[in-house]
């Protein structure tokens, strides 16, 4: 019998281009992504994605499938989200999107606090101005801004991409090469060491390649791990090398858990903005969740 579900994790795969990506934006396990996906390519009697290394690629029925279905799919989303609201009216519902690392490091502890209901959603960020614009979320954390008229976006915060290292990693030489600006050896000392990285986003390791060593990375990192919490839980423990947002591993950094090697020259950052319909019948609401970003200081 065919599964509703199936359709929704199909469209997830095939938005997020993962496994992984899919589970995270469901709440549901990468198991229970690739069962309804094998049903479903069961079910239809075709392939519907060619399965590599780093991404999934839709194949040409794969495509076909999802042009069928996103219009009927994301009416029937958008009437499950305005039943959710008008079932409880004496309890709102506020739908929040942002990346993952955010929501953990940030809102994940406050969550039971909130005096409403509350729905995360995870996504790439242009996916989110859209939902935002169509009114299937009501407030996003983003360092990118739309040009949509009904929209507004309100900066609140930076955040400084930075090369740390793991408690474990003798990097002596490297910060000696920095002191002394001999930028060209520092570079391929690097290049040599183990780096990790996440599969969904090496934008900011190219960024600050690109703006300090004046190209393009020509290396690949050692490990790609599922988003950059677990970046820095690897080395919290171990030997490597990383560049990720100083907010996400302040606290490792001064308790010696992780080293802050370079701040980088120019430094590197990236304005956040919290992004709003300018007509919101959840401004309470979402004055509060606001309040929690600006005193947690991200």
């Amino acid at each position: 019998m065919l599964n509703l579900e199936w359709f929704r994790t199909f469209k997830a795969i095939y938005e997020t281009g993962t496994l992984t990506g899919a589970a995270q934006m469901l709440f549901i396990s990468q198991p229970g992504v690739s069962l309804h996906l094998n049903s479903l390519e069961t079910y239809t009697g075709y392939k519907l994605f060619d399965r590599s290394a780093k991404r999934m690629v839709p194949t040409e029925r794969g495509k076909v499938l999802y042009n069928f279905i996103l219009e009927p799919l994301t009416k029937l989303e958008t009437s499950e989200q305005l039943f959710h609201r008008s079932s409880k009216i004496d309890r709102a519902t506020v739908s929040i999107g942002m990346c993952f690392e955010t929501f953990q490091f940030t809102l994940e502890r406050h969550i039971s606090s909130l005096p409403f209901n509350v729905i995360i959603k995870f996504g790439e960020y242009p996916q989110m101005i859209h939902d935002l614009d169509k009114g299937l979320l009501d407030l996003i954390i983003t360092p990118q801004k739309g040009l949509e008229k009904n929209l507004e976006f309100s900066p609140f915060s930076k955040e400084r991409i930075v090369l740390v290292a793991g408690a474990e990693t003798d990097a002596k030489i490297v910060e000696e090469l920095i002191v002394k600006g001999d930028l060209m050896a520092a570079e391929k000392w690097l290049k040599e060491q183990v780096w990790y990285s996440t599969a969904a986003d090496m934008e900011n390791l190219k960024r600050f390649w690109y703006l300090n060593f004046r190209h393009h990375p020509d290396f690949k990192p050692n490990y790609i791990v599922p988003n950059i919490c677990s970046i820095v839980r690897c080395l919290s423990e171990g030997v490597g090398f990383s560049i990720i947002p100083d907010f996400l591993c302040k606290n490792e950094i001064e308790s010696k858990k992780l080293h802050l090697i370079w701040t980088g020259d120019p430094v590197m950052e990236n304005t956040l903005y919290f992004g709003t319909r300018k007509k919101t019948m959840y401004e309470r609401e979402i004055n509060l969740v606001k309040k929690i970003f600006v005193e947690e200081g991200i």
